[in-house]
């Protein structure tokens, strides 16, 4: 296991996979590793001669200090983790001021539009930490391929973005959810949910899965009506937000076109954000 806590180190390390031209994969993480986390893992070492994993709980994409205060950090059972994928995989694990270097801001990026839709109007600031920090981790890692889950699907096109109009030279590798027997999205935050919630949140993935059955023979105004009435029994949730958005521009819409669609859910349930989505054709 390689534990390395500086940038300096890390492309030390990096510079004989560099020079030999090898391919590195990277997996940026917050920690709190679950089973998604571990399949881009195990992905990326399928496909590289070398795989980084950072763990890297960022302050600059929260917009919410009591959210940041609660993440969960566990970097010790989450080192044991990734060395039962592979004692040969880089765990990059930098202070913020190894990062930022005294100065914790975010950049200011436009990623023509994307970062205004959905999680952007109601994070403000977000998107703008996310782009900060992986283009920063892009510059010291210099990675071959880079692994992100769909789950954050609106972060994914975000990163995408960042690549295209930096012109940065790494492959984006979008990967599938990975979910709880229940159907639940695993997240990191599904940490702070009791045994009791864990049950309840099957209700998010179990209704996007009928809005998908629906999509093909409702209009898209009559499947959000569905999707919202269904949540309004269930008190124990507040929606967020409810949108069907094409997976190109992630504009909410409600005249079908000829493009590929996602539905997109964000909740809270005992005050933990949860965040879904689900491919309607």
């Amino acid at each position: 296991m390689f534990i390395i806590n500086n940038k300096a180190d890390l492309s030390s390390f990096l510079s004989r996979y560099y020079s030999e031209g090898l391919s590195v994969g990277f997996v940026p993480t917050m920690g709190a590793l679950h089973r998604g986390h571990l399949s881009l893992l195990e992905r990326s070492v399928r496909e590289n001669e070398v795989t980084v994993i950072s763990i890297f709980v960022n302050p600059t994409q929260f917009n919410n200090s009591d959210d940041l205060d609660k993440y969960p950090r566990t970097l010790e059972v989450d080192v044991e983790k990734v060395g039962a994928v592979s004692e040969e995989i880089i765990v990059f694990t930098p202070s913020v001021d190894e990062m930022y270097e005294g100065d914790t801001q975010s950049v200011s990026f436009s990623f023509d539009g994307l970062e205004h839709q959905m999680e952007g109007s109601h994070r403000p600031g977000h998107f703008d930490g996310v782009g900060t920090i992986v283009k920063k981790f892009f510059e010291y890692v210099q990675p071959t391929k880079a692994y992100f889950g769909e789950k954050d699907f609106q972060q994914l096109q975000i990163v995408k973005k960042l690549v295209e109009k930096n012109n940065i030279s790494v492959t984006v590798v979008g990967c599938p959810i990975t979910r709880e027997p229940n159907g639940l999205a695993m997240s990191s935050r599904n940490q702070r949910l009791n045994d009791g919630d864990r049950e309840k949140a099957a209700f998010i993935y179990k209704t996007l899965l009928d809005a998908r059955e629906r999509f093909n023979d409702e209009s898209i105004t009559d499947v959000k009506k569905h999707v919202l009435k269904a949540f309004s029994v269930h008190s124990e949730f507040e929606v967020e937000y409810f949108e069907i958005a094409a997976e190109d521009d992630l504009v909410p819409t409600i005249v079908k076109e000829n493009k590929k669609y996602r539905a997109f859910i964000a909740v809270m349930l005992s005050n933990v954000r949860l965040i879904d989505n689900v491919s309607l054709n």
